[in-house]
């Protein structure tokens, strides 16, 4: 082969891996996602007519709450026995909420001692990701968010070193100002973002942040690799069901790409306007009819 044909054939696959690459960013499939703690009392209650409601209103993906470490269950339920009745209404889990709060003033190696207890559920469900979903209000100052860097930090770590990722989900005091800095500002700062990264809710974004989901998300951009998705109510600004608030999502939505994103979930912790049951059913008609092409 000359030399000119091969610089040319060469040109050509690379122009076409990129728009293989590129049609592939674009019609990327994401699953319909759910944090299930929306549903927390029916899941304790009654997790495979739970599951069975969750399949019908046509979610694909789970984020779990319900984790025991010292019993390796979830909801009551043996992990591997509930990974089987997920599989059996074809449900995946990707992510999970575990209790790290509670252990925030323990010692490492009891910390740690949980860590290994939720990297063995996880595994165990299949997920990519465990979440710090919470930080105690007695825990809300700057020198402890800065604690809690160095926890995330080592937990990260370790968690990466087991084969899954690492994220921290904010509620809204993370954007409340501490002489001159946030908590949300102190985590981006202090912890090492190949191993921690953040599951962004954008309710407590529009609720407490003075920065959007998109200006956040520019300005740190890869480093979101899950979201939160839930509306507010216009009056009380507490949560509600998707399209009775007061966040447009045709607006707010981020760039999946810019972001990292790789799941999302609707939630909506409370303030149902019949049940939970019916909220989440009004919540998935609505993402369906109005945001299922987002994503």
């Amino acid at each position: 082969m000359q030399r000119r044909d091969f610089v040319k054939n060469t040109a050509l696959l690379s122009s076409s891996l990129l728009l293989n690459l590129e049609e592939t960013e674009s019609t990327k499939k994401y699953k319909f996602g759910i944090q299930l703690f929306t549903l927390n009392k029916d899941m304790n209650a009654d997790p495979l007519g739970t599951l069975q409601k969750v399949r019908s209103f046509g979610f694909e993906d789970c984020e779990v709450f319900g984790f025991d470490g010292e019993k390796l269950s979830f909801y009551g339920i043996p992990a591997k026995d509930f990974k089987k009745r997920l599989e059996d209404n074809q449900l995946t889990v990707s992510s999970g909420h575990f209790g790290f709060a509670p252990l925030f003033d323990k010692l490492d190696v009891t910390m740690m001692r949980f860590v290994d207890q939720c990297i063995e559920g996880a595994h165990a469900l299949g997920m990519k990701y465990i979440t710090w979903p919470f930080v105690a209000p007695e825990h809300r100052t700057m020198a402890d968010f800065l604690r809690l860097t160095e926890k995330l930090n080592k937990i990260g770590r370790h968690v990466y070193n087991a084969g899954l990722g690492f994220a921290y989900h904010n509620h809204g005091y993370e954007f409340v100002d501490l002489n001159g800095v946030t908590a949300y500002d102190i985590i981006i700062k202090e912890t090492d973002p190949d191993y921690v990264k953040l599951q962004l809710d954008l309710y407590w974004v529009m609720h407490s942040s003075s920065k959007s989901p998109k200006q956040w998300i520019a300005n740190h951009p890869g480093r979101f690799v899950m979201w939160h998705i839930k509306d507010m109510h216009k009056e009380s600004r507490d949560y509600t069901e998707l399209g009775n608030g007061s966040i447009d999502y045709t607006s707010i939505l981020p760039d999946k790409m810019l972001s990292g994103m790789e799941f999302y979930y609707l939630e909506q912790g409370g303030n149902f306007a019949h049940s939970a049951l019916k909220s989440v059913e009004d919540s998935a008609s609505y993402f369906q009819k109005n945001l299922k092409s987002y994503f």
